[in-house]
């Protein structure tokens, strides 16, 4: 997997979140920790010993607090180094609304947490769309 460099094209605006993650795919279980996390996906450092994962789907689970958790079942996009950006491939709804209330407090901005929103919901209508 190769790391593509280039213009930026993210539609969504990441939120500096640094805490302890589990990355759990392939029959294997890798610690990392979130660097940045948007409603699209995320950027993790991950020790690695070959520096590479396959191109598996993997889950994401990391706790807000001891009774609160965040799960989402991510996919590799780009790896530079130790540090591996995925894309959110499906949440279920209460880590939405957790990662959405986390996103909207960082963000500081309703109205731009809202412009968010609507663009995934675009983003899911055109590749639901694209796969009948």
């Amino acid at each position: 997997m190769a790391f593509e460099k280039g213009e930026d094209k993210r539609r969504f605006h990441r939120i500096f979140y640094h805490a302890d993650a589990l990355l759990t795919g392939s029959g294997q279980s890798y610690a990392c920790k979130i660097i940045d996390l948007s409603l699209q996906g995320c950027l993790l450092e991950v020790a690695l010993a070959d520096s590479r994962l396959p191109d598996d789907s993997y889950i994401l689970k990391f706790d807000l607090s001891d009774e609160i958790s965040i799960s989402m079942a991510v996919v590799a996009t780009h790896v530079d180094g130790n540090r591996v950006g995925f894309r959110c491939e499906h949440i279920d709804i209460d880590s939405i609304s957790r990662l959405r209330r986390l996103v909207e407090l960082n963000l500081g901005d309703s109205e731009l947490l809202e412009r968010e929103l609507a663009a995934l919901g675009d983003l899911a209508e055109h590749s639901g769309s694209s796969q009948a």
